[in-house]
């Protein structure tokens, strides 16, 4: 009975270890079980990915043209303006009190041409008037005298006396015709009146001016972005005191690695999202593309038009953007961890051809998020082992495993 018993458990023992040498050599045989991902036909979308910063084309720096001190600032920094708003009031006392003794001193001059012109010519020419009459008198009474001492009724200081009488008379005549020619209008008292009034005008359109510059104002509409200034500060020209973004064109700059440079060109599509919104992504297009490479870092600045900017989108924002440099459809698609060598001079794959494990050279093309191109070498269907299966070599008997 005990013998019998043993008999039985040594003849299940022997079936058994033949069964798991079976199983164990066809297994061997038939090789080990891997995981294929079959080659198939997609859409490609090649992105480069860049980071920077939300700027506007043009930023305007405020400052102020005179020396002067802070009276008021009725706008805050983030606040949004329009062109002409007051932005910094600086005391302005002394300006006005310019402006007030330019005025009086724009008055006296006009006031001095307006004599020049109804006073002193009118009297110039009456003076002219009166001369010219005494000079006729005088040269008649010269005239008799020279007759009476020809004849011998006078002597010859009577003559000489009505000699000096006429050139007195014509001294005069000539002050009074020299008088009427300075007072007219090309005369050169009517020329120095207007030239001191052209300085008086001169003088308080500069002092207008001055007082115009204490009242700092918006050149354009935009946001204030950064204010450098407090009431009671003493300003000088030179100084920054706010950065103002105009409101207009709103753009991405980034930099983007030398080696992407050849993929970048002008108008490409990208889509944008900034760090402190990573969720809401918004449309962008290449705008500008610099033509110098940075050399300490390598990189090359790029900047997109962003269209319709979101409203939460704001100055000096960190974003990062997609910049998409090809798209492929309908075209062989593998995931890029399937690809070997991928940055060798000829990448490849290991295909499941027959049961065995097959290398084969492949051309890539574009390369997207987790998934590559491939030009030629395979064709749809295929089955591709993964790229971290070291141990699987050429000609290896293997069984697929689809995921």
């Amino acid at each position: 009975m005990k013998l019998s018993e043993l008999s039985r458990r040594s003849w299940l023992l022997a079936v058994l270890l033949l069964v798991v040498i079976l199983w164990g050599g066809w297994r061997w045989l038939a090789g080990p079980v891997v995981p294929v991902v079959a080659v198939e036909r997609s859409d490609v979308v090649q992105t480069v990915v860049a980071s920077g910063r939300v700027e506007t084309p043009l930023r305007v720096d405020i400052g102020s043209q005179v020396t002067g001190t802070v009276a008021s600032i009725p706008v805050a920094e983030g606040q949004s303006v329009k062109a002409g708003q007051l932005l910094i009031a600086l005391e302005d006392s002394e300006a006005r009190a310019a402006v007030e003794q330019a005025v009086a001193a724009v008055a006296q001059a006009q006031a001095k041409l307006k004599q020049i012109r109804a006073v002193a010519l009118p009297v110039a020419q009456q003076v002219q008037q009166q001369a010219e009459a005494t000079l006729a008198n005088v040269r008649r009474q010269h005239a008799r005298t020279r007759e009476l001492q020809g004849k011998g009724f006078v002597g010859q200081a009577a003559l000489d006396d009505a000699q000096r009488n006429l050139d007195i008379a014509a001294s005069q005549l000539r002050s009074a015709q020299l008088q009427v020619a300075t007072s007219r209008s090309d005369g050169s008292d009517t020329l120095l009146a207007r030239t001191a009034l052209q300085q008086a005008e001169a003088s308080l359109h500069l002092a207008q001016a001055r007082l115009r510059y204490t009242a700092i104002s918006a050149p354009a509409d935009g946001t204030l972005i950064a204010r450098n200034v407090e009431p009671g500060d003493v300003v000088q020209p030179g100084k920054v005191l706010m950065v103002l973004s105009p409101v207009g064109k709103t753009q991405l700059v980034v930099q983007i690695d030398e080696r992407n440079l050849a993929m970048v060109q002008l108008g490409q599509p990208a889509l944008g999202a900034a760090d402190a919104y990573p969720g809401r992504r918004f449309a962008a297009r290449v705008a500008y593309l610099n033509p110098s490479v940075d050399p300490a870092r390598g990189s090359v600045v790029v900047k997109l038009d962003v269209a319709d900017p979101p409203a939460w989108l704001r100055q000096d924002m960190t974003v990062s953007v997609d910049i998409e440099v090809a798209r492929r459809t309908a075209t062989l698609v593998l995931p890029v961890s399937n690809l070997r060598d991928s940055a060798g001079a000829q990448p490849w794959v290991m295909v499941a051809r027959d049961g065995r494990a097959v290398r084969q050279a492949v051309k890539p093309g574009a390369r997207g998020i987790g998934r590559i191109e491939i030009l030629s070498g395979l064709q749809a269907g295929e089955q591709v082992l993964p790229g971290l299966t070291p141990d699987i070599v050429a000609g290896e008997r293997i069984r697929t495993q689809s995921p």
